[in-house]
């Protein structure tokens, strides 16, 4: 074994010690599939040494590269070890000997996965849900009803219920006044499958919005299993918050985050966080793409919120590390993220910025 290699035994050990660690899956995407088996991020081994500085901001941290079992992680771990990064290695085996020959025991992993998280969510809280067969009944009794997808809006526009509309998670209560102008609206929020719909239901419903809200079940899966047609396009997106918009969630976020704490810091301490030696600090922008391309603080990622919300560990890729969620001076964004992160054990803070100010300071 190569001393860039690690065993499954080491690894274990690893992802329970409680000290910072990264986890990188790089095999293919389409190999992946939605969640590697270790809920790790999934980093190509072609991206990885153009990217990783964006996924492991310090070279220092320990981190830990899975492939398909060729042999493609050791060979990026010693590439790596003579380009300054002394602490990455590359799990013995890969994913198949880290999912083979455990005796039916559960495997570890690196984050919790989404749908675990969200079920459990759901049965604590009891989110109200409603199956494919009961939404299309009301439709077609003529309810007033309003179908929100929570995904992003590439994915919206793939395929999703007919009449949908398009707001991605984090976005809900920032937009939904636009979107739900009645208070007799049943809302009904809806993803592929479950994790951003129950979470997107339950941040409403604690909020305490006047509409009847629930989620789909299993989303659009559901819906093509019953025999119904999707729709394609973008077809219902959202628009630029309006001010009854911002008003409404101006008084809703602080019913929702009324019993949370999270620190709010400024640009100068962003900065001195990013720069600690002895601590990673992520600074994830969590406004829409678009927002970000227009304006945002050097040295921050774009972090969608409601990808966030359940795939946080596309983009966090250190356990134990700070995360910075930056937003507008509204902060509904952050706010919302925040209120489910930290139930997952993230250390969150949150910096809000006049976006609009036009005098944007550094981060680096």
């Amino acid at each position: 074994m190569s001393l860039k290699t690690i065993s499954r035994d080491t690894f274990r050990n690893w992802l329970g010690d409680g000290e910072e660690l990264a986890v990188l899956d790089i095999r293919d995407p389409a190999v992946v599939g939605y969640a590697s088996p270790l809920f790790a991020t999934n980093l190509p081994a072609e991206r990885l040494t153009k990217e990783l500085g964006h996924f492991v901001p310090r070279k220092v941290v320990r981190t830990v590269l899975a492939d398909g079992g060729e042999g493609a992680a050791a060979r990026l771990a010693d590439e790596l070890a003579v380009s300054g990064w002394p602490n990455v290695f590359a799990l013995d085996g890969g994913i198949p000997a880290w999912t083979a020959n455990n005796d039916g025991a559960p495997l570890p992993t690196f984050d919790t996965p989404g749908v675990d998280f969200t079920v459990a969510v759901q049965q604590e809280k009891n989110t109200p849900v409603i199956s494919a067969g009961e939404l299309k009944t009301l439709r077609d009794a003529g309810e007033d009803v309003v179908v929100i997808d929570t995904r992003t809006v590439a994915e919206f526009a793939h395929e999703h219920v007919p009449d949908a509309v398009s707001v991605p998670g984090a976005e809900l209560l920032l937009r939904f006044k636009d979107v739900v102008p009645s208070d007799k609206t049943k809302v009904i929020v809806s993803c592929a499958g479950l994790p951003r719909a129950i979470l997107g239901a339950q941040t409403l419903i604690d909020a305490k919005v006047p509409n009847q809200v629930s989620y789909l079940h299993d989303g659009t899966k559901a819906w093509t299993a019953a025999g119904l047609r999707l729709e394609t396009g973008k077809t219902r997106i959202y628009g630029e918050a309006s001010q009854t918009a911002l008003d409404f969630a101006r008084r809703y976020i602080e019913t929702l985050s009324r019993d949370d704490r999270f620190p709010e810091i400024d640009v100068t301490t962003a900065r001195k966080w990013a720069a600690d030696p002895e601590r990673t600090t992520y600074l994830l922008d969590v406004r829409t793409p678009e927002e970000f391309e227009r304006s945002h603080l050097d040295g921050t990622l774009s972090s969608e919120g409601g990808q966030l919300l359940g795939v946080a560990y596309r983009t966090i890729a250190v356990r134990g590390a700070r995360v910075v969620l930056i937003d507008d001076l509204l902060g509904a964004r952050a706010r919302t993220v925040a209120h489910w992160l930290q139930r997952r054990g993230y250390e969150i803070a949150i910096l809000l910025v006049d976006f609009q100010a036009g005098k944007l300071s550094e981060v680096a």
